[in-house]
This record gives structure tokens, C-alpha cells and sequence, in this order.
């Protein structure tokens, strides 16, 4: 029978037990030929030299190449049984520190077979436990293979010598489940790859010799017996290559099947509104600004939908971009809808950018003007009788720009010709949420997604190129630099008496100050749990939930009252208040009537109070770093100077504190993704998952592969111009629909 990539594993395993070949399958995953082949060493022991061994610990799992310089047989009377026996002790050298080896032995011609394959100057790979014992540091329960040996000497249990490896100058180790050795492993993989028929390279001849790739037969070879370390590395290239090939072949193909199904165009129409609301600016656009206004026009312009990304640092101008897209769309007779993450951001979003429009937001009325719109707010704790009139302009197309919460995504909202739609935060919302909205328009609407932390999936669709990406990188005139620093009660709990009189001292100033908390209160039901307007999307950050002793609003706002605030003018805001008492919070604390705002995230995004200059964020290591960077963007707005102070109790050295003090380190906030992004990995680059665990990524990984990445989309690009069903590259065209097919491209096209 013929062995592919695609025979059952069990093909390959030889006389394995059952227990074993079950640690093949259920410890490892591997279930074909193809699984064990594509299961790459971690690491290899150069095999010429000894091992390098420093900084030893007691219990370290050791796998080195080293040499015996002593070995001597011991006999005496084994106490429990009464016979004789013997052990077989042998002295391991390394680069490094010496390690003791013991082997037990019942008969003396296993006491011989032990002390023939420890022969003092035998070479070979040893793998155990770092001990110390009596001064001398010992290798527990070693395993070994020696290099030369192999006559078959039997030992007492029947089991040959480990040796039956031809062990080149790279000896591979992989990754293990408990009951594997790398050899148990490395032999089964041998043997595969001499019996396995012909191996498919689904990379054509001409894309192989363009990019510099080695052919499949030779990657496979190189990477799991090389003869240096250049055919390791070329060996990792090409899988990698061909994983992000595959990948940017899905996406290709996705976004060309979007164009393909067609958008309205947006020119502009005769551009009035946009033309007023330009002329009433009283400040000049940032050069960024300009630009990417520039490049959305042209997307607008398109008969294809826009799939934009917007990135930009807090109070870079993103809304002032977004907004002045959306007066285009309905200069061209159409429609805009900005979904927003919290009922909080969408009121701020509405305030602001009626304010904007001044007399432009009244179109339709007796105090618009001739030019203009009818800006409409829809959300969630609105009742029947306050949604009918909303939901009546919005269907009959009255309302030129609707702004919501995930109240906009419900059946019986109905617009008359939904051209645009700008998702504010989008890290906030799973694709299935976005879906829902875009899919109320007529034809497929533009996307605008914006963030100011691009979280690690974000970052990894715009390194695949499945969407286009905007950046404003300059800050308009008044913003002024933020100063973060730790305050680390675990070594200095005697800080906070000081962190509360900066608070004073800031409002002594004639200045605000937020304090943010991750719970609303003590009497939840779970620790962490907090209400619907304040939790996430399904695509945010996974923070762990916080223990019944974060801190509270409640408690807090009542703590700071009768302690070390009083006196002070304090309000609370979280989403478990009802919408007007939210809203009459936040007027008043952007009145100045309150001297400090105790709040959960929902001031996260939005919020804009020039006067606030100073943020306290109690155990901030509960926070991820997009939350942290987005709050601390609410202080340093009005031209002061800014300061947030994050409070933990998180030790140094812990991920948690790892987290807060890079966020201290910088405020740019592209260098955070960046760091997001390697501490969490990249998330589903082709799914909805947030998870970096969840991964469907293998070979690549998107900081480290970037070139890589960017490379095989210029080639994917290339094939789909030139042939664009694959259909002279049958072998890619089968690995491409392959993932097509699979669970995690399901929603590539709605990302």
C-alpha cells in the first residue's frame, strides 16, 4: 500500500505500543503522515561539540551532547530482596558542569550492556533531570543515544539500544507530550520520509525561483535532519512562505469577489455640505488629514466597496476624518452609520458632532440651513415611544447620519440607501456584529473601521493586507504630552497616601481628575461581571476577570468621600445608571461642576473634557494594554500637561506588571500594538477569534514574518492578475480551496 501525506500515522510507527502510538495521537495531535511531518524540531543539538550548559536549576530538563570521562560498576546486596546487584555510575561531561549518572542493574549482564554504552569516552545525547546531590550535580533518570553503537545488545526489560539513529551533525528535538522522547519521535519521522510517496509542492517552478524558495523534498529534509544551520533556516523560509502564500491567495481572492459584487459610487454629488462645513472650520487640517481624506475620497469614488482601516494616536482627528466622509456620502445622496462600542461614546459622539455641524444638523427643519442633514442617535436604553420617530427618519432616508450603539444592528431598524459605515473602536465588535449592520444596505456599503491601538488581530489583517490601512501619525495643535508612571503597592504600598494628594493638587490647580476602576460594585454576582453597556464586543481583548477585590466604584466613590477627597466635588458614572443620569453625569463633570469623575471603561473612548488633566487607574494590571492606552488619552486634551498613574498590585516580573510598565515606557501607541502583538500573538487571522492562543497561523508569525508576508502577497497578487482560478497551478488551487473550505475562513470576507 502506498504511504502519502494523508495514511493514517500508525503506517509509520513500526512496533510501537498502543500507549505509545496514543501519545503520537491524543498528546501530540498527530493523526497522518502529513501531521508528523509537518511537526518541526524546536531546536537542535550541534552534535560535533558538547553542549553548552550554564546557570544550571535543581529539576531543569536537560538535553545535551556530551562525552563519559569516568565510568566504574559498583556490586552490593540489594537490602529489600537479599541478591546481589549493581550499579553502574558514570560521569558526564558537558560544556559546562559535570553531570553523575546512575544506572540500576539486577544481573550483572545488564550491570555490562549499561556500563558498554557509558564507556568513558563515548559521545552522545543524554536527556534527564538537573539534581544535586552531596556538592555534584546529577542527571536523574537519564536517557541517552550513543553515537557509533549498535550491535543490539539486549538490556533486562528486551529493549535495544537506543541507538539505531543516524545521527547527522544536527540532532533534532521536538516538541514532546509526557511518554515521548525526541528519538521516539525523530525515528518515526525517518522512517516516513523514506517511505512516503512523492511530495506535492504546491509553490510553481517560476514563484519558487522569483522568491528564492527551495523545493518541499528539500525543505523537508533540511528541516528535520540538516547538515548546518543555513538549510534550517532556508527550510523555515519556505513553509513559512507557502503558509502566507496560501493565506494571501484566500484573501485575494475574497477581496476581489467583494469588488466584484459591486458598491454605489460616493463622489460627492455637487459637494455642498461638505463645501459648508469645510469653510466653517476655524482650524486648518492636519497634513494627515488631508491625506487620508484624500485617499477615502477616491475609495468612495470607487464601484467597489471601501474596506479602510484608520489608525491614529488619541486625539489624532480620526472623527473629524470620519465625519467629513460621511458628509460626502450624503452630498451623493446617501447615507452614513457610525456604530459605536457604549451608549457613553455614542451620546459624545452625537454632542460633538452636532456641535461640528452647527446649523448643517438641522437639515429639514425651520433652523437649518440651505445646505445640510438631519443627524439622528439611536441607542439601546431608549424606549418604543423614543425610537418610533428616530426609526422613521432613518428608513425614509430623512436622517443623513445615524450614530448608535449595537441598537442600530437590531431587525427593525431599515435604512433607505445606507452607503457608508464607520465603526468606531472596532476592536469592540466581532465581524458577525459589523456584518449585521453592513448588510442593512441596499448594495455592499463602504467600511471605515477606526482604532487608536490597533489590537494583535488588527495588526495581523493589516500585515495580510486584508485591509487597507490609513494612519494619522500628527496630534492637531493643544495636545499636550501624558506622563505615565507605575505605582507598585506590592513594593510601595505606602504610595497611594501620595497618589491621592496629587489627585488634590491637581484639583487645587482649577483642574479634573478621572478615576477609573474595573468593577461597578461589591455585590455582583461574579467577580468581574459588569453590565451589557459596558462589556465588549466579542473581538476585544480577553482580560481576566477581576477578583472580588478590585476595586469598586461604589466603594470607592464612598471611600475617597469620607477619606482622602473630602470635600471634593466627586460623581460616579458606570453602565448600570440609567441613560440620563449618565448623560447629566458627564455634562457636569465637562461643566467643571464635578472636581472628580469615579468611573469604569465606559469613559474609555470619546470622552473629551478639555480640563481633565490627571487619570488614576486602581489595579491597572486588569486592564489590557489597548484599555490602558485608550484611558490615559482622556487627560493632556485642553493643552496641560497630562498624568496617569496606574496602581497594582502586580509583582515585577509577571506578565500583568510586564503589561503596565510598557504602556509607561511610551505613548505611542502603534509601539504598543507592536508589543500587544508579541506578548499575545496574532489571534485568527482568517476567523473571528481575539485569542492569540486560537491561532490558525503554524509556521508564521506576523511581527517576525513581516517581509515574508508582504513578499507572498505581492505573489498572490501576481498569480490572481495572471491566471485568477489557479487553474495552472492545480497542486495550489487544491491547498488554497482547502482553506477556503475550512471552519476558520468563514468569515474572511466579513472581517
Amino acid at each position: 500500500m502506498a504511504i502519502t501525506f494523508d495514511s493514517s500515522l500508525t503506517t509509520v510507527l513500526g512496533a510501537a505500543t498502543p500507549a505509545k502510538r496514543k501519545k503520537f495521537s491524543d498528546g501530540l495531535g498527530l493523526h497522518t503522515v502529513g501531521d508528523l511531518l509537518r511537526h518541526f524540531p524546536r531546536r537542535y543539538l550541534e552534535t560535533g561539540s558538547l553542549t553548552k550548559v550554564e546557570d544550571l536549576r535543581v529539576g531543569q530538563m536537560l538535553c545535551v551532547v556530551g562525552e563519559i570521562t569516568d565510568c566504574r560498576t559498583v556490586t552490593y546486596t540489594d537490602r529489600r530482596t537479599g541478591r546481589p546487584a549493581a550499579r553502574v555510575e558514570a560521569l558526564l561531561r558537558t560544556d559546562g558542569p559535570s553531570l553523575k549518572m546512575t544506572f540500576f542493574a539486577r544481573h550483572a549482564g545488564t550491570a555490562a550492556w549499561h556500563a558498554k554504552r557509558v564507556a568513558v569516552g563515548n559521545r552522545g545525547i543524554f536527556l534527564g533531570k538537573a539534581d544535586r546531590f552531596r556538592d555534584q550535580w546529577q542527571l536523574v533518570n537519564p536517557q541517552l543515544t550513543i553515537f557509533g553503537l549498535g550491535d543490539g545488545a539486549e538490556g533486562e526489560d528486551g529493549a535495544l539500544a537506543e541507538d539505531v539513529l543516524d545521527v547527522g551533525a544536527f540532532y533534532p528535538i521536538y516538541p514532546l507530550t509526557k511518554g515521548l522522547e525526541s528519538w521516539d519521535v525523530a525515528r518515526a519521522v525517518k522512517f516516513a520520509r523514506s517511505v512516503v510517496e512523492e511530495i506535492v509542492d504546491v509553490i510553481p517552478v517560476p514563484i519558487r525561483d522569483e522568491y528564492d524558495v527551495i523545493d518541499v523534498q528539500d525543505a523537508y529534509d533540511w528541516v528535520h535532519q540538516p547538515e548546518d544551520r543555513e538549510q534550517v533556516v532556508r527550510a523555515h523560509h519556505r513553509f513559512r512562505f507557502e503558509e502566507a502564500l496560501v493565506t494571501q491567495l484566500v484573501l485575494g481572492r475574497r477581496r476581489r469577489a467583494t469588488r466584484a459584487l459591486g458598491a454605489t459610487v460616493r463622489a460627492g454629488g455637487d459637494g455642498a455640505l461638505l463645501g459648508d462645513f469645510d469653510s466653517r472650520l476655524p482650524f486648518e487640517l492636519t497634513g494627515g488629514q488631508v491625506e487620508v481624506g484624500a485617499q477615502i475620497d477616491r475609495d468612495l469614488a470607487e464601484a467597489h466597496p471601501m474596506n479602510r482601516l484608520l489608525q491614529g494616536e488619541v486625539g489624532s482627528g480620526k472623527t473629524l476624518v470620519a465625519l467629513r466622509a460621511m458628509l460626502r456620502v450624503v452630498d451623493s445622496g446617501g447615507q452614513a452609520a457610525l456604530l459605536a462600542p457604549t451608549e457613553v461614546l455614542a451620546q459624545q459622539h452625537y454632542r460633538s458632532i452636532v456641535t461640528m455641524l452647527g446649523d448643517l444638523a438641522m437639515g429639514g427643519t425651520i433652523f437649518g440651513s440651505g445646505a445640510g442633514t438631519h443627524v439622528e442617535l439611536l441607542t439601546g436604553s431608549m424606549n418604543k415611544t423614543q425610537r418610533t420617530a428616530p426609526l422613521s427618519r432613518i428608513a425614509s432616508g430623512e436622517a443623513g447620519i445615524v450614530i448608535g450603539t449595537h441598537a442600530l444592528l437590531q431587525d427593525n431598524v431599515f435604512f433607505a440607501d445606507l452607503g457608508l459605515v464607520v465603526v468606531d473602536e472596532q476592536h469592540r465588535f466581532g465581524v458577525e456584529q459589523r456584518a449585521a449592520l453592513t448588510d442593512k444596505a441596499i448594495n455592499p456599503p463602504h467600511l471605515l473601521v477606526m482604532t487608536a491601538t490597533p489590537i494583535p488581530r488588527t495588526v495581523a489583517m493589516t500585515v495580510f493586507g486584508d485591509l487597507e490601512s490609513s494612519t494619522l501619525t500628527e496630534l492637531p495643535a493643544g495636545r499636550a504630552p501624558i506622563q505615565t508612571n507605575v505605582v507598585p503597592l506590592a513594593e510601595q504600598p505606602g504610595w497611594m497616601d501620595r497618589v491621592w494628594a496629587r489627585v488634590r493638587e491637581e484639583v487645587e490647580k482649577g483642574h479634573q481628575v478621572y478615576v477609573v476602576c474595573p468593577r461597578i460594585s461589591g455585590d455582583e454576582a461574579e467577580a468581574g461581571q459588569v453590565d451589557a453597556v459596558d462589556v465588549a464586543g466579542e473581538d476585544d481583548e480577553v482580560v481576566v476577570a477581576p477578583p472580588p477585590s478590585a476595586a469598586a466604584v461604589e466603594e470607592v466613590v464612598a471611600a475617597l468621600a469620607d477619606g482622602p477627597l473630602a470635600g471634593l466635588k466627586l460623581g460616579r458614572l458606570h453602565g448600570r445608571l440609567a441613560s440620563d443620569e449618565k448623560d447629566a453625569t458627564m455634562r457636569a463633570f465637562a461643566a467643571g461642576e464635578l472636581d472628580v469623575l469615579v468611573s469604569t471603561t465606559v469613559i474609555e473612548v470619546g470622552v473629551d473634557v478639555a480640563n481633565a488633566t490627571a487619570m488614576v487607574i486602581l489595579d491597572a494590571d486588569r486592564f489590557g494594554i489597548s484599555q490602558l492606552h485608550q484611558l490615559r488619552g482622556r487627560v493632556g486634551r485642553g493643552g496641560f500637561p497630562g498624568l496617569c498613574l496606574l496602581v497594582s498590585h502586580g509583582e515585577i516580573g509577571t506578565p500583568a506588571r510586564d503589561r503596565l510598565d510598557a504602556v509607561a515606557s511610551t505613548t505611542d501607541g502603534f509601539l504598543l500594538s507592536r508589543y500587544d502583538l508579541e506578548q499575545r500573538r496574532e489571534g485568527d487571522v482568517l476567523g473571528a477569534s481575539q485569542a492569540g492562543r486560537r491561532s490558525s497561523l503554524e509556521n508564521l508569525r506576523v511581527l517576525r514574518d513581516e517581509d515574508t508576508i508582504v513578499a507572498a502577497r505581492a505573489a498572490a497578487e501576481g498569480l490572481l492578475d495572471q491566471d485568477p482560478d489557479l487553474a495552472h497551478a492545480a497542486d495550489l488551487a487544491a491547498a488554497v480551496l482547502d482553506l477556503e473550505r475550512s471552519q476558520q475562513a468563514d468569515f474572511v470576507d466579513r472581517s
